[in-house]
């Protein structure tokens, strides 16, 4: 197959974007100047984030598809942990729609200072650099060869800002204070350091979460004095912060003799209502603000049921439902904590306020490090 036109799937791309929304006439300019696909490796992986498969494509070997999918609203994984394909992605760029709508809620304005964390291949720091020039972009990433790829790319394009090799968590103090920050990187908590770096009025712009599922939220908090406040402005899913993922100490600390002597009982419960529908659900993501502390893990079909687990963070709770199609499902629930009761409480009290969309949902992050989530306005807050 021969090589595609990459200037008109650019071209392509961007009109799609605009048509659709995701991407606002402001960053068309930088979109066609900064396009994704000069910032990929010549091997990435295409991920399928509903089913996790992935297929490798070398761009030497299969270009055609290699810019095909570069040009595409489709994410890439680029790096595994432990150079292992098929395991736990490392480094990825999301889809160009995200990635504009964070653009978007970021808001910038000329002469604007951006802090950005977590650099990947460059991409969202070259467009950054398009807009606003350069010598205002400074970037940080925490793996030295991914900073160096980035440099090198970002350099051939013209587009050399600063990229810091560090920890992202820490931000940079010495560049300080900054008009916006964006994250590229998936937080379960706002560091207290991009509060303090960004200057009052300022944004910050993040993938936020729990660690109870995957379905995150772009948070955009304008930060006041002692605290940034905002809300959820759309689904996302991004590569952890590496000082924020998740360290599951994995079933077995939880349930080491099995479930005798755990409390049994049997609900009526249907799958969507545990597990939503789609990827990004709003029951889900309500359910991860209101059960504190709980990573919920979701097992295959196994003669004829789905086990769902949920595991208590700061004790050894824990749940486990048993999805049966047509019949009630089986829970059984130990520990301090009765996770099952939350996380059942957790859907009813969504439901009751009307099944909210993920936007009607906020953050509040006070200065002590502390995080409120909130539905509608901050009168009706609790800790998460």
């Amino acid at each position: 197959m021969a090589p595609i036109d990459v200037r008109s799937a650019q071209t392509a791309l961007c009109r799609a974007l605009l048509d659709s929304g995701a991407m606002t006439p402001d960053w068309e300019n930088a979109a066609r100047y900064a396009p994704r696909a000069d910032y990929l490796p010549d091997v990435i992986w295409t991920h399928d984030m509903d089913s996790g498969e992935h297929e490798r494509v070398d761009r030497h070997s299969e270009p055609a598809l290699w810019q095909g999918y570069a040009c595409a609203d489709v994410p890439i994984v680029t790096q595994w942990a432990d150079d292992q394909p098929g395991g736990v992605p490392a480094s990825s760029v999301p889809t160009p729609s995200v990635v504009f709508r964070m653009m978007a809620a970021l808001d910038v304005r000329p002469g604007n200072r951006v802090l950005e964390i977590g650099t990947g291949t460059g991409w969202t720091a070259g467009l950054l650099a398009a807009r606003l020039g350069d010598q205002n972009i400074v970037s940080i990433e925490i793996d030295p060869g991914l900073a160096t790829a980035a440099r090198n790319r970002l350099g051939l394009a013209g587009l050399l800002g600063t990229v810091l090799t560090r920890d992202g968590a820490l931000g940079d103090p010495a560049g300080a204070p900054f008009h916006r920050i964006i994250a590229s990187a998936g937080v379960r908590e706002v560091p207290a350091a991009w509060i303090e770096q960004t200057r009052e009025g300022g944004l910050i712009v993040a993938p936020w979460g729990t660690h109870y599922s995957s379905t995150d939220a772009i948070v955009r908090l304008e930060v006041g004095e002692g605290q940034a406040s905002g809300p959820f402005v759309g689904p996302a899913q991004f590569m952890k912060l590496r000082a924020q993922r998740l360290e599951f100490a994995g079933r077995e600390a939880y349930v080491p003799d099995g479930m005798a002597g755990a409390e049994h009982t049997k609900v009526a419960v249907t799958e969507e209502q545990l597990l939503g529908v789609g990827r990004f659900d709003a029951g889900v993501f309500a359910q991860g603000l209101r059960v504190r502390n709980c990573y919920r893990s979701v097992a295959g079909e196994r003669n004829g049921g789905r086990p769902v687990w949920f595991f208590g963070l700061t004790d050894r709770s824990w749940a486990c439902v048993v999805l049966q199609a047509g019949r009630q499902a089986d829970v059984w629930q130990s520990g301090p904590r009765r996770l099952w009761d939350e996380v059942w409480e957790a859907r009813g009290w969504w439901e009751d306020a009307g099944r909210p969309g993920i936007e009607r949902f906020g953050l509040t992050v006070r200065a002590d490090g502390s995080q409120l989530a909130w539905l509608d306005d901050l009168e009706y807050a609790w800790p998460v």
